[in-house]
């Protein structure tokens, strides 16, 4: 099926899980929409100047330029901010025993270095909000239908490629499509099936770290996303770390 009208959907959560949270900012952050949530957190803020906030319920908004804010119930300034171009991530941190009990939202910039942290131990509501987009947006098929679609047909990635395994475990996660390349180079394809931004980008990042770390101290891991296209904040972002984009989509149902 494919939908090329503007994406205007507002999606909200009501006293999210943790996982389900992170699942709504990433995907928010990921169509470069307008994302808040509110819930108990801490700040920490590393860069020119060293901050920390204690725990408190407070209202957090990532803009699509890239900007974030921290308010509290109280003045019209936040408390905590960064300025557009800043990178936004989400994760969940793990307690002891391996639960989890966290949600870990980051805003990086790289001139000067600068990190603003926000972990939220209760999310009591989550927005997003997805304005026009002016490029139009084909949502064909499934990552699942995109994976086969590679693995019958190598050559749509790059001549030379060659499949070794789907969903490879490495320490950041499972690798959608594992391989090699004409010259013998690992190579990690990560799948999206619609317009990505930063967020997939840095997923890739870390299955490429994960593997170089696993394999031996030389080894050369390529990393490539995949996907019918990607926002220009995330293109940047792919060639400030050596990684490739090739253009694909699912097949038409």
């Amino acid at each position: 099926m494919t939908r090329t009208e503007p994406d205007t959907r507002v999606d909200t959560l009501e006293r999210p899980a943790l996982e389900a949270a992170r699942e709504t900012l990433a995907d928010g952050i990921s169509r470069e929409a307008l994302v808040t949530v509110f819930g108990r957190c801490t700040v920490d803020y590393d860069g020119r100047a060293s901050s920390e906030l204690g725990s408190g319920d407070r209202h957090v908004m990532c803009k699509p330029d890239g900007t974030i804010l921290v308010h509290t119930d109280e003045g019209q300034k936040p408390v905590n901010w960064q300025p557009p171009g800043c990178e936004h991530t989400v994760e969940l941190a793990e307690g002891e025993a391996d639960t989890t009990d966290a949600l870990v939202l980051e805003s990086t910039r790289s001139t000067p270095e600068e990190r603003l942290r926000v972990t939220f131990t209760r999310v009591l509501q989550v927005s997003v909000f997805a304005g026009t987009d002016e490029t139009s947006i084909s949502l064909v098929g499934t990552e699942e239908d995109l994976r086969k679609r590679i693995l019958e047909t190598p050559d749509l990635l790059e001549s030379g490629f060659t499949p070794l395994a789907t969903e490879r475990a490495t320490p950041a996660g499972a690798v959608d499509i594992y391989g090699e390349d004409s010259a013998g180079r690992a190579v990690v394809v990560e799948l999206k099936r619609r317009r990505v931004g930063p967020d997939a980008v840095s997923q890739l990042r870390r299955y490429v770290d994960a593997l170089e770390r696993d394999l031996h101290a030389d080894a050369a891991v390529r990393g490539i996303l995949v996907a019918p296209s990607v926002t220009d904040r995330a293109s940047r972002l792919l060639s400030d770390h050596g990684l490739e984009f090739v253009s694909l989509e699912p097949p038409a149902e």
